[in-house]
């Protein structure tokens, strides 16, 4: 969601060959008027994979004429930024630029950079973190001396440790030119956090929501949160609002594929957590469970 357009990405096959990344731009006010509407696609770019576009909360646009941005995990180190300019008068005027590469503290992806490796309670049955790419959304927001991103992915806390949450805070003067404000790690115990979604308030409180399981326990959905005013970097106050009354067995690794924190639009305080769960074991039997909740102080 930006306000000249709904912008899109997809990852592109020619056959089983991955053809890169594509990103794209429908014209939102044709389409919110029932029009006639257009899209402005650029690649695919076989050096991009699983970017994620720009998604605005709150109720401040981001400044005049400004380039919707997108932002994929290039490698163990760095994030990619780039930005589209979608012109739908004169649509060869349009432009998607970058990368600007942004350092990040190294990692090493968990499970070896996307396999199964997240173990759960009574199967031998190990579950995709989908550790190589950035997880839904890329949530951007205006707060008038500055604009933020949060994003999130998965990491490995070591050989046979449990894969934890990583976070991000880009942050920008206003001009579009992102650095990494802040990012954390989260794994305070034993148990594997994976899938995860952030998003922020309209006070610059975070909340991370995700999954979590291990070799004696069922997934689970919990959430971890912090405010403006603690310190960079960490996370806390976990809540786990969903245990799961079973484990996915044999044949099937993939677990939901992405989770969803959002902002409530009418007080935009109150964060909305979207994810999977199963209510007893087998395959092809998941359950959605959504939770909303607060971050103490925003009003």
């Amino acid at each position: 969601m930006w306000p000249d357009a709904y912008y899109i990405t997809f990852n592109m096959f020619a056959g089983n060959s991955f053809a890169g990344s594509e990103a794209c731009a429908y014209d939102r006010a044709k389409m919110v008027a029932g029009q006639p509407a257009t899209q402005i696609c650029f690649g695919p770019t076989s050096s991009i994979a699983s970017a994620l576009p720009s998604d605005l909360d709150g109720s401040t646009a981001p400044p005049a004429g400004s380039p919707a941005f997108f932002v994929n995990l290039q490698t163990t180190t760095t994030l990619n930024l780039f930005k589209f300019h979608a012109d739908f008068i004169s649509p060869s005027a349009s432009t998607f630029t970058g990368p600007t590469t942004l350092t990040v503290p190294g990692f090493t992806a968990a499970c070896n950079n996307g396999a199964a490796c997240i173990a759960q309670g009574g199967t031998k049955q190990k579950l995709d973190s989908l550790s190589d790419r950035l997880m839904y959304r890329l949530a951007y927001r205006h707060f008038g001396d500055h604009e933020a991103m949060v994003v999130s992915h998965s990491v490995s806390t070591g050989h046979n440790k449990p894969s934890a949450v990583r976070w991000y805070e880009l942050r920008s003067p206003g001009n579009g030119n992102f650095s990494v404000f802040q990012s954390g790690t989260f794994s305070p115990n034993t148990l594997s956090r994976w899938m995860p979604s952030v998003a922020m308030d309209k006070v610059g409180d975070i909340a991370v929501g995700y999954s979590l399981s291990s070799s004696t326990t069922t997934p689970a959905i919990g959430y971890a949160t912090r405010t403006a005013a603690d310190p960079a970097g960490t996370l806390a106050n976990e809540v786990i609002f969903k245990q799961g009354g079973g484990s996915q067995l044999t044949g099937l690794n993939r677990w939901g594929d992405y989770s969803a924190m959002t902002i409530d639009p009418v007080d935009d305080c109150t964060f909305w957590f979207t994810s999977e769960y199963l209510k007893a074991n087998g395959t092809f039997n998941w359950s959605t469970q959504i939770t909303s909740f607060k971050v103490v102080g925003c009003q």
